[in-house]
């Protein structure tokens, strides 16, 4: 509610006008902080009705409220800073991170321990400021009395913030400062490490776009062990991993080997030549597609070798081998990527290169080159 004012340059609207009238920007700035603080309420209509100051300084009673207030904030900096460490897994004080299949790895923990690091932190930030205001700042009980703002308002409403800080002690509380800086530093640090993902992009090298599978890279059994090419009978299928470390747990890995039997052979190549992609990207009578459907990511495990149609269990999509694992059925709309493959020196089977385009599902939109 605003209450007119009945002295005479105030904003009650009488004949002499506000406080802008009656002061000057010039004559406002030879007046001192404390002098604008004062002229300022006055002007405002402030009248204070119980003032409790606060702690003397220097007694016990002080030194023991800064000593709480300091604990806090630095508790709050402390954490804050071991969030950053946790953050970037700088391996200086803890394992590095890298996920694992197994929880008792230290990757369990990382994304609880940031939670509970930045949580705690900010949990400490409120404790010390509530015992900052309620044992060391001054308290005041006023009324106040409104009117238009102005270039008075302006000058005298900084003065009086100014003078808050000044009757807030912190300039002389040299423990506070301290805390409040290293705490300011930690929290800010830790605010600020989460937009390193926009400076390091985390899909260096595309990793969603590669597999273990890479040039030279032997075609081998669930069991570690390399496969020739007379180890399959004409018509079968076996499913087949990268011969790296952990590339059977590889979950976008899973490659499936055919041997084609003749008629396979004689279909491909009367569609597609002598020359036809999937024969030449194949080894003799030998070709490897992806497992992992291109519809939703589910493994497509079974195969019948008389209609040459690979079968996914989830959403009966049909990929024929004969027209390059090709969708013929179902909802899946791409072809599954094919491996190329060949024989190394010691008559292995083994990986051209990567597969030339991204596995799994669809949403890549990308197309068979």
């Amino acid at each position: 509610m605003t209450v007119d004012d009945e002295r005479p340059g105030t904003a009650g609207g009488s004949a002499h006008g506000g406080p802008d009238d009656e002061y000057s920007r010039e004559r406002l700035a030879t007046m001192s902080r404390d002098e604008l603080d004062r002229l300022g309420a006055s002007y405002d209509g402030v009248e204070v009705l119980h003032v409790d100051p606060g702690p003397e300084p220097g007694t016990r009673l002080e030194r023991r409220a800064i000593r709480q207030v300091g604990f806090f904030f630095t508790l709050a900096g402390l954490l804050a800073f071991a969030f950053v460490v946790v953050y970037i897994g700088s391996g200086w004080f803890l394992p590095e991170w890298s996920w694992t299949e197994h929880e008792s790895t230290w990757s369990t923990l990382f994304t609880p321990l940031l939670g509970a690091c930045l949580g705690l932190s900010l949990i400490f930030v409120g404790l010390g400021l509530v015992l900052y205001t309620k044992k060391l700042l001054p308290h005041e009980t006023a009324v106040q009395v409104k009117h238009d703002a102005g270039h008075f308002d302006q000058m005298t409403t900084a003065a009086t913030l100014v003078g808050w800080g000044n009757r807030s002690g912190l300039a002389r509380r040299k423990l506070i400062v301290r805390s409040l800086l290293f705490m300011g530093g930690g929290i800010g640090l830790a605010l600020i490490m989460p937009l390193g993902g926009l400076i390091k992009n985390p899909n260096t090298g595309d990793p969603l776009g590669t597999t273990p599978w890479a040039r030279g890279v032997r075609l081998v059994r669930a069991d570690g062990t390399p496969i020739r090419p007379g180890d399959q009978d004409p018509g079968s299928l076996q499913t087949v991993f990268p011969g790296v470390e952990g590339g059977n747990r590889s979950s976008d890995a899973p490659t499936m080997l055919f041997r084609l039997r003749p008629e396979q052979i004689a279909a491909i190549q009367a569609q597609g030549g002598p020359n036809a992609p999937e024969l030449q990207a194949g080894y003799a009578d030998y070709v490897a597609y992806s497992k992992i459907c291109t519809h939703l990511g589910c493994p497509v495990s079974l195969y019948e070798q008389e209609t040459s149609k690979i079968l996914c269990p989830c959403h009966q999509s049909q990929f024929d081998i004969t027209q390059g694992a090709k969708p013929v059925f179902g909802p899946a709309t791409r072809p599954l990527p094919q491996l190329p493959i060949e024989v190394d020196g010691d008559g292995y089977l083994v990986a051209r290169s990567d597969y030339p385009e991204p596995i799994g599902p669809a949403y890549w939109n990308r197309e068979n080159s």
